[in-house]
């Protein structure tokens, strides 16, 4: 039975005030503890506080510590307003934990009454409990203000109101939905007074804050001298795992787990407990293979740049305890439920992309709050490692000992020249001290002007009440101000708002040209018409500007560069450059950017009249253009450009780049050529991690309710063959990925690939001919062959010679069975043969 079945029946009319004095308080309070208790969960006395003064109508600020059970108020707090028939929003800063509570109240609460809205799709859109991102929040309340069916708004992980580009979403709701009851929780705050006051006047509402600095597992913390493999170590026998070792980059993480190999982590029958719960979990090459040596070991990794898969396994292997060391970054610093006893922070400073800093408290809370959680741990501990001229001072002074003389002649090491440091001084500060004041971040933009103007009503005093009524200084809200206006007369001047006598509207036909969430779509339909339907390159030239408009994966571009500049290097040191010019030249060589020319020129011309778009800039580059142009695998790109601690990264491009494609490109611009390339890209995502698509599909399809799946035994991938266009696709690159490398005579890559044998006739070709093409006729359909039976194909890929004999080859033959068992393409017999 969920719990929605415990509840009193909200009021029949749907139109009962917030403050609805029929709603039966003790009914739903004993419907909610009683679920509870049944869970074996007895509230803590903040809870209890908070629930109550939810069940009054009162809005509240819930600071309390990490593992205090904030999630259990906010499921009080969404039956409440079941209850009382409102319509509640739950809104989290990453979408992994919209995703993860999405599921948990449906668990709760029933499938029925549970949605979910994210940035591409929705599901249940409708439902009386959403689950959503801060930001389709803020867009909504943007839109709609107090006409907004929004009764009460949860908001988790609330410090992201203090985030620089985020932090506007967490503080428009509290502006734009006065009708709303406010629940605000996080277990960093700090002073919390002047959202109290500020909510109690919007709302009407008291408001209470409720905040306990007790948590129901205790914390200790460590100052450690000792090397970091030795404070593992000591930990690991005291019974202190598992432990998440917390680096500020990704290589430091891995590099630290890979050096824990050495040590005994988990014994053999924990070991095998690993071995048995993986089962056949298919783990990729690369960082897969990596991954797969290390919990085995009983050591994860954890951080941003991991297939998603890969996250979802170290996290449940970690939820059954039997992963006793984490290495990783703090991105399990952000509400996902992980139990970890001791926390270790290699650093107390990080780079935050501008510069090296000493963490801030709030930063240093939200990492150690992860340490002991309750039902798993009577105590948590935090270990600061110092640094390192601290550690070996001290081993140093450690081998001096007692004797006076030895201690006198210690050489002690200072810090590095230059570099941001940290002493047992910052240690303590950073203990004692209360988080920060969040402070706010509001801005303006041309969609948040839209959006209001479109809004019913007065549009002005409401433009007016959102710049003059937030939370900046005077100073800054005329700064805000300013821009408004400006951004304002750039609509008119682009037409696409009026300002008549009857009030500022926006034109009715916008809509057409744009695309609120999206801005640069619609410059994307505007380009296609630019683009030469008859060029040979016209396919990836459509791919190109979508490319554009799609986030920089600044490590795919950065490595794209790296490699670029190195061969610049190698052609320049072989024409003689001297080292000076080419220095002075490596500055103009960057990463590949296909119709650089033309893309700025036609955003220049798009923003004359959509002046929004302005605010995000087109971006010329090159990945899913640059995969296909070098037919290579998933693996073997990220494998050529060294991205294997960034294969997370890599895969979410390519999903954006999909569904943009999918999404984005009319039916008017799409070609055969384009379709396989759609179909390739698809299928390359869902063979390397099916559950980014998997999801986004489900979400697209109304009539689906998302199934969460079991992280160990994550869904296998639609058999290889089954898209017979996409699969047919993979075998075509598959041989012109052999046409190019032998084009450029790399004859050890084509050995590794098949053998020596296959080869062995390619010095013959080359006396026979100069070169091999590569461009868009050698790679079109007419030098493609295919002679298909039920278990295999028999191929072949003719070469594009410079006299155009085309009596060169590549021929294989594809088993159909191995792939499909093998999730990637099986080739056998491939050799360079002359017809």
């Amino acid at each position: 039975m969920s719990l929605t079945d415990l509840l009193p029946r909200p009021p029949v009319d749907g139109d009962a005030p917030h403050l609805d004095a029929d709603l039966d308080t003790d009914a739903v309070y004993d419907a909610v503890t009683g679920w509870a208790a049944d869970q074996g969960i007895t509230l803590y006395p903040a809870q209890d506080e908070a629930f109550l003064e939810v069940l009054t109508g009162s809005n509240v600020i819930l600071s309390t510590p990490t593992g205090s059970g904030k999630s259990l108020v906010a499921l009080a707090a969404h039956a409440t307003a079941l209850a009382r028939g409102d319509r509640t929003f739950y809104t989290a800063p990453i979408k992994a934990l919209v995703s993860e509570k999405f599921f948990a109240l449906c668990d709760v609460f029933g499938p029925e009454n549970v949605g979910m809205l994210t940035g591409d799709a929705s599901v249940n859109r409708d439902a009386p409990v959403i689950c959503c991102t801060a930001e389709i929040l803020a867009n909504l309340a943007l839109r709609e203000g107090r006409a907004a069916d929004v009764g009460q708004v949860v908001m988790d992980e609330f410090h992201f109101y203090a985030e620089p580009d985020r932090g506007w979403a967490w503080q428009v709701p509290l502006i734009e939905l006065p009708q709303a009851q406010f629940l605000l929780m996080s277990a960093t705050l700090g002073d919390v007074a002047f959202f109290r006051d500020d909510l109690t006047r919007r709302t009407g509402r008291d408001t209470a804050v409720v905040s306990s600095m007790e948590r129901p597992v205790p914390l200790s913390y460590e100052w450690a001298e000792t090397p970091l493999h030795e404070t593992l170590e000591e930990l690991l026998t005291t019974n202190q795992a598992p432990v998440y070792v917390v680096h500020f980059t990704q290589a430091a993480a891995l590099e630290r787990a890979q050096a824990l190999t050495s040590v005994n982590v988990a014994t053999r029958e924990e070991r095998d407990r690993i071995a048995e719960l993986i089962g056949a979990f298919r783990f990729g090459t690369g960082f897969g293979k990596t991954l797969s040596r290390l919990v085995k070991h009983g050591i994860g990794v954890h951080h941003a740049g991991m297939l998603p898969k890969y996250r979802r396994l170290v996290e449940t292997l970690a939820q059954a305890g039997l992963l006793k060391v984490i290495c990783g970054t703090d991105t399990l610093g952000v509400g996902i439920n992980v139990p970890i006893r001791t926390v270790v922070l290699t650093a107390l400073t990080k780079y935050d992309g501008r510069r090296q800093r000493v963490l801030k408290a709030r930063e240093f809370h939200q990492i150690a709050g992860r340490a002991g959680r309750a039902g798993y741990d009577t105590a948590g501990h935090v270990v600061v490692q110092a640094p390192d001229h601290v550690v070996e001072n001290a081993r140093l002074v450690k081998k001096a000992g007692d004797d006076p003389k030895k201690l006198k002649r210690v050489q002690r090491k200072k810090a590095p020249e230059g570099q941001v440091t940290w002493s047992e001084a910052t240690f303590d500060r950073l203990v004692a001290a209360e988080p920060e004041a969040l402070v706010s971040r509001m801005r303006v933009t041309h969609a948040m002007l839209l959006n209001v103007l479109q809004r019913d009503g007065d549009a002005f005093a409401s433009m007016h009440h959102l710049l003059r009524d937030n939370h900046e200084d005077g100073r800054a809200q005329v700064r805000l101000v300013r821009r408004a206006v400006a951004q304002y007369r750039s609509l008119i001047t682009a037409g696409v708002v009026s300002g008549g006598e009857d009030g500022c509207r926006v034109v009715e036909d916008v809509g057409d040209r744009l695309a609120l969430n999206q801005p640069l779509s619609t410059y994307a339909l505007a380009t296609f018409d630019t683009l030469d339907p008859e060029a040979a390159t016209y396919a990836l030239d459509v791919v190109s500007v979508i490319e554009s408009t799609l986030d920089d994966p600044r490590q795919v571009l950065l490595a794209q560069q790296f490699r670029a500049r190195g061969e610049a290097v190698a052609e320049m040191k072989a024409d003689g450059v001297e080292y000076d010019e080419r220095m002075e030249l490596l500055d103009d060589v960057t990463w590949p950017k296909p119709l650089e020319e033309l893309l700025t020129a036609t955003f220049e011309m798009y923003a004359r009249t959509h002046p929004w778009i302005a605010e995000t800039p087109v971006s010329p580059k090159s990945v899913v253009r640059d995969m296909w142009e070098q037919a290579m695998t998933f693996q073997e790109y990220v494998a050529a450009y060294g991205l294997s601690r960034s294969e997370g990264l890599v895969l979410r491009y390519l999903s954006d780049a999909y569904r943009a494609l999918r999404q984005t490109v009319p039916d008017r611009v799409r070609t055969d050529e384009l379709d396989d390339l759609v179909e390739w890209l698809g299928a390359v995502v869902r063979q390397t991690d099916s559950s980014l698509l998997d999801e986004w599909e489900q979400l697209t399809d109304p009539s689906a309710v998302p199934v969460q799946q079991d992280p160990l035994r994550p869904p296998e991938p639609s058999l290889l063959t089954a898209n017979k266009r996409a699969f047919t696709v993979l075998v075509r690159n598959a041989l012109f990925r052999r046409v190019e490398l032998a084009a450029l005579r790399q004859v050890e890559e084509l050995v590794e690939l098949d053998g020596e044998e296959a080869w062995e006739l390619l010095d013959d070709y080359f006396a026979e001919h100069a070169d091999v093409g590569t461009g868009p006729d050698a790679r079109g359909p007419g030098l493609f062959v295919v002679d298909e039976t039920t278990l295999t194909w028999d191929v072949a890929q003719i070469l594009d010679d410079p006299e155009g004999n085309h009596d060169w080859r590549v021929t294989a033959t594809v088993d159909l069975a191995a792939s499909d068992a093998e999730g990637e393409l099986v080739l056998r017999d491939v050799r360079l043969a002359l017809l």
